[in-house]
């Protein structure tokens, strides 16, 4: 089951990457749906941008949270950095009163373990933002603030996207 997830990841991380050409199905407050076609087939997708980064002294590239959708493995959470992650780090997730450990790999960040990225969506739809705890390769401590306005009507768009 996590190696579907992982190659529904890299499949929605290189729609994000200039090798696809992802289409904005509908915007959701604060999160995008987007879609792309592969293979004959429709992937959707919802991804947002932070509202806060910090440090604010370092360049953070380009960042994202991600959600991807497998028909047989549900909604899949992942963290895209705008930089290499520091190999063997975990990328720390708050919601509310909620904390979820995601295992890295290069720029990317899943959670860790498979069986609680439902409970990370249900999080994410009761809560009002999300902070995101990383470690760059090079030993920078960073944090990102994602709003979750629209968060819940995204996740119905995709539930249905074809």
């Amino acid at each position: 089951m996590k190696r579907i997830a992982l190659v529904l990841s890299f499949t929605v991380a290189g729609a994000i990457s200039a090798n696809a050409q992802p289409t904005m199905v509908k915007q959701f407050e604060d999160w995008g749906v987007y879609s792309y076609s592969k293979g004959g087939e429709t992937v959707c997708y919802l991804l947002t941008g932070p509202t806060t980064k910090q440090p604010a002294s370092v360049d953070h590239g380009s960042n994202f949270f991600v959600i991807g959708r497998a028909p047989s493995a549900g909604y899949e959470p992942q963290a895209i950095m705008g930089y290499e992650l520091k190999p063997g780090s975990r990328v720390k997730v708050a919601i509310g009163d909620k904390t979820f450990t995601m295992f890295t790999r290069g720029k990317s960040a899943w959670v860790l373990e498979a069986s609680r990225e439902p409970d990370v969506i249900s999080a994410m739809r009761s809560g009002s933002d999300m902070t995101v705890e990383a470690v760059s390769q090079r030993g920078t401590a960073t944090t990102y603030t994602y709003s979750l306005n629209g968060v819940t009507a995204a996740l119905k768009r995709v539930a249905s996207c074809n």
